[in-house]
This record gives C-alpha cells, structure tokens and sequence, in this order.
C-alpha cells in the first residue's frame, strides 16, 4: 500500500517527497522509482516533514509513534492508513494536540481507480481533512466518514480488492475448465468485472434489479445464480466481510 500511495504522491511534483524503510532494499526501490530522499530513522524524518503518512502495519504503530513523538509539534499532520487504529490511539500515543487524519486507501490507487475514506481526530481541521483528500482524489474517489464507520470500511473497500481478485480467479478458472485459454478466460471475466461495476454507479440502479434483468426464467444465468444460492456464496461473502471489519477492530485494542 505505500507504493500505491508514494504512485499517487508523484503527481504533486512540487513538493519534496521523503521516505524511511526499514529494508534497504526497499528503500533503494523508492528512492529508483520515485526518486524520494531517503532517512535513515523516523525519527530524523519526523524532525524535518511538514506531514507524515504512517503506511505501516497496524503492530508496528506503537513503536514508529514511541520513535516519531519526540520530534512532533502541533504545526504538523500526522496521516495514518493503518488498518484498525483509531486517531484517538495516535493522539494519546504522542501526548499532544497533534492534527490526525485516518484514512483507508485501496490498492487500485495505483492505477487511478481507488477507493479512500477519510476521517479526521479530535484536532484536525477541515482544512486539515481537504489536504488529505487532495492526496488521494488524483487517483480515485475520495469519501468522508464518521470514524466508528471505519472499520467497516476497511473490511469493504480496504480488503474489497481481493474479494473480486478472488472471484475473478474462480471465473478463470472455470473459463479454463471449459476450454477457453487462460487469457481468453481472464479478459472476458476481469472485462465482465469491470463492466458490471460500471452499469452500477452509471445506471444508479440497485445491483439486485440488474442482476434480476440478466436472470431470465429457465436460462443460463438463473442455472449459476440457483448454483450460488444453494451454496449460500452471498452469505459467505456477508460473513467474510464482517469476519474482516472485527479484525480490523481487533488490530486497533
């Protein structure tokens, strides 16, 4: 996900862009591809940033503020994407009225086509709030959402990306059973994919009365749909989802 984000932060070319990674060769892939000025520690990074995007994993957040917080004053904007972790928890973490912005990004930010939430903390502004949205609203849709609908948000759009990576390997798959080639089978279902999600927000049509047109009595669609209910797949994914929203709140305690 930091990837996607520092593929989204390119675009703003007049400002200075720095990164710290622990894995050097990490640090050598970003400093090559995007041309940031790498620290050594989070610290010194912390010291000399207007801004800073915390783009870790939810465990390591208490020891990256513990190393940040001696360097951070009230004139900064901590932005944060971990997954769980609330604004509350990083304002009492540094113990004082730091401006905190959480967000949830999605990884199709790379191509132009994410999907991010934001909320902001006790001491963040609006206009704190406008300038994390312009980081994201170049490559994507950008919403604002009252933060105990946070986690529900991660589990739906943070962790969406896989659900229809996942589906879209089953379709291959059974393209590839029935004779297609692979890549015939992965152009008609990633296309079909795609085409779908478009007919939804262009027709603002409820997904269910689209799929109710397709469904003709007796025909091909109804024999897969009649397959999916008997196997209870919309259930499935309504548990799976919930199943990601509670360890999202897990990762948060």
């Amino acid at each position: 996900m930091a990837e996607a984000i520092c593929q989204n932060l390119y675009s703003f070319r007049s400002t200075q862009w720095t990164i710290c990674d622990p894995s050097e060769e990490r640090t050598k892939f970003f400093d090559g591809k995007f041309g940031m000025y790498v620290y050594q520690d989070n610290l010194s990074l912390a010291e000399n940033s207007e801004n800073i995007v915390l783009a870790v994993k939810p465990q390591q957040i208490p020891q990256v503020l513990d190393q940040i917080k001696p360097a951070l004053g009230q004139d900064q904007l901590i932005i944060s994407i971990a997954a769980g972790i609330s604004t509350r928890f990083i304002e009492t973490s540094i113990g004082k009225s730091i401006p905190v912005i959480r967000v949830m990004p999605n990884t199709p930010l790379m191509i132009g086509a994410g999907t991010t939430a934001l909320c902001r903390g006790k001491f963040a502004t609006e206009q704190h709030l406008e300038f994390a949205k312009s980081l994201f609203a170049s490559s994507g849709v950008t919403l604002t959402e009252e933060e105990e609908f946070m986690d529900p948000v991660t589990a739906l759009s943070g962790s969406g990306p896989a659900y229809f990576f996942y589906l879209i390997e089953a379709m291959v798959e059974a393209g590839v059973t029935l004779g297609l080639s692979r890549n015939d089978a992965l152009k008609l279902s990633a296309n079909t994919a795609l085409g779908a999600a478009k007919m939804v927000l262009e027709n603002q049509a409820e997904p269910q009365e689209l799929r109710r047109k397709v469904t003709s009595p007796g025909g091909t669609t109804e024999a897969a749909i009649n397959v999916l209910e008997s196997h209870k797949v919309k259930q499935a994914f309504i548990e799976a989802i919930t199943a990601a929203a509670d360890r999202s709140r897990q990762l948060g305690k």
